[in-house]
């Protein structure tokens, strides 16, 4: 019997592509954030403990490139910035409930405290 061979060169993988998107240490408290509607930059910082403005920034702007979040900008002094999930993002945060019911799980197996 012969078997077919697989073309694995330049193969996407969704998983990856999907791990590489919420991949970043504040990306997913942004989200969890930013379901609960829409939220200025300043109200994410305030909002998450210990997030730098720069690096909070750079996680933003790529969560709109990969189609998570819309950035709205209103023509006004001073200037505003809003956020808010794409239907691409509240898909996700339906994930994050699923992954936060399974945390659950792993805490009262393991008797794990924090991460810290």
């Amino acid at each position: 019997m012969q078997t077919k061979k697989r073309n694995t060169e330049n193969k996407i993988c969704p998983l990856e592509i999907a791990v590489n998107s919420i991949s970043g240490k504040w990306k997913i408290p942004i989200v969890w954030q930013i379901n609960e509607g829409k939220k200025r930059p300043g109200e994410l910082l305030r909002g998450i403990a210990k997030v730098d403005r720069r690096v909070l920034n750079l996680q933003l702007n790529e969560m709109v490139e990969d189609g998570i979040l819309v950035k709205e900008s209103f023509n006004e002094l001073p200037p505003r910035v809003e956020y808010s999930l794409t239907e691409t993002g509240k898909k996700l945060v339906e994930i994050l409930w699923k992954l936060n019911d399974w945390g659950k799980v792993l805490i009262s197996e393991n008797k794990i405290e924090s991460l810290s």
